[in-house]
């Protein structure tokens, strides 16, 4: 195909880096707004919105738990309560491992619908099936108050509800994208939209502590009526400003067009999907067991944090949900910075795509596994565990630009089914992790609780740093390639001897 980029594809000798000799289209010059840009910038808001109602139990049940009567608190840090109202107890008496399952129960709903959320964004298209899966968790979030008047075991299945819609969100992005992003910058839209999440979660938790705290709305009913308006707001202008595909946008220029449609394959519909091929295939199963592996530490700060410093380190719930954002500020932070890096050095045929990915996924769990290890021995030192429960969760960032866009590489026709595939793995975590926590922490809340639960995080990480260096690759994959790109790309990507090589 001359002057087209195909994706990653391989250089004409061993030695030489990626896209040394292949034509890349320049993106078009022009004063105005990309809409691959909008795009990218809604898909943000709508990953913004969903850490935003998903997290928002986190630190509600803080404050709609009763401890004192649920919870056997030893080897804690000093109170750190300013006054008596912070320090007011919920109006529900569950104890951890019910909390445990109802934070669980989220996920188990999540698991089901990642497959079959990526199959059908693939063959219909991306828009309403990321729209309506965010319009369901948004209507259920403001029936959660409503729920837990109830009883638990409501609240455990709205959330499972909630779950089943959410689920569809990745697998269908990562398919929007695979229409929307050139392939040079697919690490920096990816790294832009799923940084939503992260920012999200940092800008709404510090929000849900201060709801909690105050009388607006009953307080901590405010936190699930605040965050599903939210999304009821963003659903509005996703309708409006966003389509499936370039060529099905009212409003894309000729240029654009051009530009996208010239850098992607022509064909992307999903009609037969290789399963015996994708099933029996090395990198995507070292993606599965990667996100697998990153989802642990994620989760299981993401659900239990709040709890953490509330029980053990003795911050008060308006202070808790400031210090739960923080880590979530420096992953937004990192996350983009790492996309735009990851770009560069391809762009620029420093690295190959597959060194690219695997230099990150080092990073990233090295830097995690050592903050875990980290905060579990900074035990009441304020100031350090903060510091490693920061660079925790920071270093995720860096695996935007690893794994989790290492779908698109290897096959950017069936990355929303991949995506489904991985992020089902990698929901796994999500229901494990609060059962773990819960049980090492049911009977009592203590340090050494706390540091078996880091422990375990950091040993996952070990795992993921391994299976990634060993079997990943950022070369299309034989089987997701049209006879066209197959005659083109015969030849393996050149990979320099920075990183092993999958």
């Amino acid at each position: 195909m001359g002057g087209t980029y195909q994706s990653d594809g391989p250089s004409p000798t061993e030695k030489d880096p990626l896209l040394s000799s292949i034509d890349v289209v320049s993106p078009p010059q022009k004063c105005y707004i990309p809409i691959r840009y909008v795009v990218t910038f809604m898909s943000f808001f709508g990953f913004f919105n969903v850490y935003a109602m998903r997290v928002n139990l986190s630190v509600g049940l803080v404050a709609m738990v009763n401890y004192t009567d649920t919870v056997n608190v030893t080897d804690a840090c000093p109170e750190r309560y300013n006054n008596t109202k912070d320090a007011e107890e919920g109006p529900y008496d569950w104890n951890s491992i019910i909390q445990g399952q109802i934070l669980a129960s989220f996920f188990y709903g999540y698991i089901f619908s990642q497959i079959p959320g990526g199959i059908i964004a693939g063959r219909y298209g991306a828009k309403w099936v990321l729209g309506l899966g965010i319009l369901c968790t948004t209507v259920l979030t403001l029936l959660t108050p409503l729920a837990a008047s109830i009883s638990p075991f409501a609240l455990m299945a709205l959330r499972f509800l909630e779950g089943l819609g959410e689920g569809v969100t990745y697998p269908s992005a990562h398919a929007l994208f695979a229409k929307w992003a050139p392939p040079l910058e697919r690490s920096k839209l990816l790294a832009i939209t799923y940084s939503g999440a992260f920012c999200g979660t940092a800008v709404f938790l510090p929000i849900a502590g201060l709801l909690c705290s105050a009388d607006f709305l009953g307080g901590w009913p405010a936190v699930f009526y605040v965050s599903g308006s939210m999304g009821l707001i963003w659903f509005l202008f996703w309708s409006l400003l966003v389509s499936s595909s370039p060529a099905s946008h009212p409003w894309v220029s000729d240029e654009e067009l051009k530009y996208i449609t010239t850098s992607l394959e022509d064909k992307q519909v999903v009609k037969d999907i290789p399963w015996r091929s994708i099933l029996t295939s090395l990198p995507v199963w070292a993606i599965i067991i990667t996100h697998f592996c990153a989802n642990w530490a994620f989760y299981t700060l993401l659900t239990d944090l709040p709890t953490y410093l509330k029980n053990i380190l003795k911050f008060d719930i308006s202070q808790n949900g400031v210090l739960s954002s923080l880590p979530y500020v420096a992953q937004f932070i990192i996350a983009v910075l790492a996309g735009q890096i990851a770009d560069l050095l391809r762009q620029r045929r420093i690295l190959t795509t597959t060194a690219t990915r695997k230099l990150f996924c080092f990073l990233g769990f090295s830097i995690q596994g050592f903050c875990l290890i980290g905060a579990g021995l900074a035990g009441c030192n304020v100031t350090a565990a903060v510091a490693c429960l920061i660079g925790t969760t920071g270093a995720c960032g860096l695996l935007l630009a690893a794994y989790s866009v290492n779908h698109l590489d290897i096959a950017p026709k069936y990355a929303g089914v991949l995506m489904g595939l991985s992020n089902a793995f990698g929901t796994i975590p999500g229901f494990l992790g609060p059962i773990v926590a819960s049980y090492f922490t049911n009977q009592s809340q203590d340090k050494s609780s706390w540091m078996k639960i880091f422990a375990i995080a950091a040993g996952v990480d070990v795992v993921g740093i391994v299976v990634f260096q060993l079997f990943a690759s950022g070369v299309q994959q034989d089987w997701a390639k049209d006879e066209d790109t197959k005659a083109i790309n015969s030849s393996e990507e050149a990979e320099p001897d920075l990183l092993v090589r999958g």
